[in-house]
């Protein structure tokens, strides 16, 4: 049992269940790693979020690289992924560590790299440190050690944000809000933000509870019931939901409809491109909406598609002009950011779209359906005895009745059918399940009938 067998960074980080993998020894390894990769003199910052034990574990972290002569900056406080993000650009850092398991169960925790910009560490960076695991122990009283500053980074994520947002245009508007922070870092910043404007900002779930409420702190229909009842009940023009570090977002209209993150980049790319002036591309990853593509070629603006990941998606925003990028559960970044995902940030400019356009939400969403098409978009995990692969002479070559006119394999399988239906299959990378994904120009019927025949395909390779 060594750390090369028990630490693998996968699409975002590592993350393993606190108490088996995840464990101060493991996390020793891993930190020893990271310090042997940035070598002395360096600067870190460690941010970690509302998880149990999060602020322990980060701590020990802390210590290891201090013990490694590694300038270390140590939130004071639980925070979102992208205040620690902002705050490795700001303060000239080398490297960034966050603590968090994201939207996994409350059992899991992590273990995130952020670059100097912001940006999520590439699988090159990451590979290099797993090679660096079991190197050497970790370093303990080393007289080279450093004192870990503590530091709240909350304040200059507030101000930057203000500084975003268009506040003199909102200021006056009365649109009431209503967060759901999961129990998680998002917390109520979002209020912060909108501090000295008529929005009225109610929050739900924003106590720090490690639990979670018996749920997953994941932005997903299932588990947003009682915020989608509120918007409904209570009359908000808006419900804005985060995951557990407030780096994703999922919202709800009035009458307590559920709007996909698919949707709300959309909407984003929209509002930036056309409220606010904005230049730049726009970025989905292979298993993104069409609904992309028809938004991309209206503004005539460049489409770009990635592998699955945030990191394909944060690379591409410092190397290209970019308006928005997102992923399908709910990650996005906007131009003028730091390449990184921020769910409030994005539940702020949804409110600044409103505004512009003096209109809720809803009739935003469906007025952008009418001109764009109505897409059906579903996914669903299944969970096996062991990691599989779909075998090719088992693709189907019809959905539905339709012909598989394209098939993409650069990340999973994709197959695509003339009226823009499709239906991917993608494995993941570290635990045995299948995740399917399928959308359908026609109906929610029709998406979870591919979905079906998805399951199908895989079932019969087991």
């Amino acid at each position: 049992m060594q750390g090369n067998n028990e630490i693998k960074f996968g699409t975002d980080g590592w993350r393993a269940v606190i108490g088996d993998n995840y464990n101060f020894k493991n996390l020793r390894i891993l930190a020893q790693a990271t310090a042997d990769y940035l070598g002395e003199g360096k600067k870190i910052v460690i941010g970690f979020d509302t998880r149990f034990m999060s602020g322990e574990f980060a701590q020990v972290v802390a210590q290891v690289l201090s013990n490694n002569a590694i300038k270390v900056v140590l939130s004071d406080r639980p925070v979102p992924t992208p205040a620690l993000s902002l705050a490795v650009k700001n303060l000239k850092a080398d490297l960034g560590i966050m603590i968090t398991a994201s939207h996994n169960p409350a059992e899991y925790n992590g273990f995130k790299i952020k670059m100097p910009s912001g940006g999520a560490a590439p699988v090159e960076v990451t590979k290099e440190i797993e090679a660096l695991l079991d190197e050497r122990a970790p370093a303990e009283n080393s007289e080279k050690a450093l004192p870990v500053q503590k530091m709240d980074l909350t304040k200059d994520y507030v101000k930057f944000i203000r500084n975003y947002v268009d506040l003199k245009k909102i200021k006056n508007k009365k649109f009431k809000v209503l967060v759901d922070a999961m129990y998680g870092s998002g917390d109520s910043f979002i209020g912060q933000i909108l501090k000295g404007t008529k929005i009225k900002v109610e929050f739900m779930r924003n106590t720090i509870n490690p639990s979670f409420g018996g749920s997953r702190p994941e932005p997903v229909e299932e588990n947003l019931q009682e915020l989608k009842e509120r918007v409904k009940k209570e009359k908000f023009d808006l419900g804005i939901a985060l995951d557990g570090d407030a780096d994703r977002i999922a919202a709800v209209a009035p009458g307590g409809v559920f709007i996909h993150p698919q949707k709300i980049l959309g909407l984003l790319a929209l509002h930036l491109n056309q409220d606010r002036g904005f230049s730049g591309g726009l970025v989905k990853t292979i298993c993104g909406t069409t609904m992309m593509d028809n938004i991309a070629k209206f503004l005539k603006i460049k489409l770009y598609e990635t592998p699955v990941g945030f990191k394909y998606i944060s690379n591409l925003m410092e190397t290209e002009d970019i308006v928005a990028g997102g992923e399908e559960a709910g990650g996005m970044g906007v131009k003028g950011y730091i390449p990184e995902r921020d769910g409030s940030m994005a539940g702020l400019l949804l409110i600044e779209m409103m505004v512009s356009r003096n209109k809720n939400i809803l009739k935003i969403l469906n007025e952008t359906e009418k001109q764009f098409g109505k897409y059906y978009y579903v996914r669903s995990d299944l969970h096996l005895e062991k990691r599989v692969e779909p075998k090719k002479e088992n693709l189907p070559k019809e959905l539905l009745g339709k012909k598989v006119v394209e098939v993409k394999e650069y990340d999973g399988i994709k197959l695509i059918c003339a009226d823009s239906s499709w239906l991917m299959f993608r494995g993941s990378g570290t635990e045995p399940i299948m995740r399917i994904y399928a959308e359908s120009t026609q109906s929610l019927a029709q998406a979870n009938k591919l979905l079906d025949l998805g399951k199908k395909v895989i079932l019969k390779d087991v």
